[in-house]
C-alpha cells in the first residue's frame, strides 16, 4: 500500500519535470535555437528570448490565478498584465520596433 503511494508521488514528480523540460525546449525552438547554429553567431539572443517568453508565461499564469482565485484578484490581474506588457515590450525591443 505504501509502495503504491510512493510510486504515484514519484511518477507525478517525474511527469512534472518533463512538463518543464518540454516548456524550455519549446520556448528555445520558438526563440530561434537553430539560427545561431546555422549562422555561427552567439546564443545570447536565444537565451534572452527564452527568458522573455517565460516572463510572458508567468503573466499568463497570474491571469489564470486571477480568474480562479477568490481573494487577491486585483493583485493577480495587475501583476499578470504587467508581466505580459513587459514581455511584449522586450519582444518589440529585440526586433527593433521600438
Amino acid at each position: 500500500m505504501h509502495l503504491r503511494i510512493l510510486l504515484n508521488k514519484t511518477s507525478s514528480n517525474v511527469l512534472a519535470g518533463f512538463k518543464y523540460i518540454y516548456l524550455v525546449a519549446f520556448f528555445a525552438l520558438l526563440a530561434g535555437f537553430f539560427h545561431p547554429l546555422i549562422t555561427d553567431t552567439s546564443f545570447d539572443i536565444v537565451i534572452i528570448g527564452v527568458l522573455i517568453l517565460f516572463l510572458g508565461l508567468a503573466g499568463g499564469v497570474l491571469l489564470y490565478k486571477a480568474a480562479t482565485s477568490e481573494n487577491k484578484k486585483e493583485i493577480f490581474l495587475g501583476g499578470g498584465f504587467t508581466l505580459i506588457i513587459i514581455s511584449l515590450y522586450y519582444i518589440f525591443q529585440i526586433t527593433g520596433r521600438v
